[in-house]
């Protein structure tokens, strides 16, 4: 199965510590996409400890676990998340190829509706 999602090496490195330094070993990086925002989508991460809807997917990248659910997971496919830490910001960055434009809080984001239907509110 194709990952949609690509995790850095400072992504994967910036989790682990999370996980470790939350006493949260074990749990998974939940990668959503929710309608809202100022451009129509925004994304949502969050630990938890397993799936919490039966069409997550989970995808592992060097022992961290990532679920995906099945809403607008055709939106994510190609998206990259990285971790930067320099003087101005610290923070994961998410670059998905398929966002046609973003808000410049970086945090929302807009889709070619040929995608699919915009306006949902779930994973």
């Amino acid at each position: 199965m194709s990952h949609p999602v690509t995790l850095s090496p400072a992504a994967i490195t910036q989790i682990h510590s999370l996980l470790k330094e939350n006493e949260m070993e074990g749990y998974a990086l939940r990668l959503a996409i929710r309608g809202g925002g100022c451009s129509g989508y925004s994304y949502q991460l969050e630990f938890v400890e397993g799936p919490e809807l039966e069409d997550d997917t989970e995808y592992a990248y060097e022992e961290v676990r990532v679920l995906v659910g099945a809403f607008k997971r055709d939106y994510l496919s190609g998206t990259v998340i990285d971790f930067e830490d320099s003087l101005m910001e610290a923070g994961f960055k998410i670059k998905n190829p398929n966002a046609k434009r973003a808000c410049g809080c970086g945090e929302s984001f807009d889709i070619d509706d040929k995608m699919g239907s915009a306006g949902a509110s779930a994973y």
